[in-house]
């Protein structure tokens, strides 16, 4: 099966013409027809990204609290 894919716009309501298709006469096709979501505005998939790091007190236990060995 070979595919081929096209984007258009629609001129009329429910009208679609597709032009220069790689097919030839009699072939058999199957047309699908997926209508794209509307753009949405781009986030930031990484709002932390280049920001600087700091931390507080980077020598102490983390969690010493929560050992049992400890008590």
């Amino acid at each position: 099966m070979q595919a081929h894919r096209v984007e258009t716009r629609l001129k009329q309501d429910g009208t679609l013409t597709l032009r220069d298709l790689p097919f030839q006469a009699g072939e058999v096709v199957e047309v699908i027809i997926l209508a794209q979501p509307a753009a949405s505005p781009r986030q930031n998939r990484y709002p932390l990204r280049g920001r600087p790091v700091r931390y507080e007190r980077p020598t102490e236990p983390v969690a010493q609290e929560d050992w049992d060995a400890l008590r």
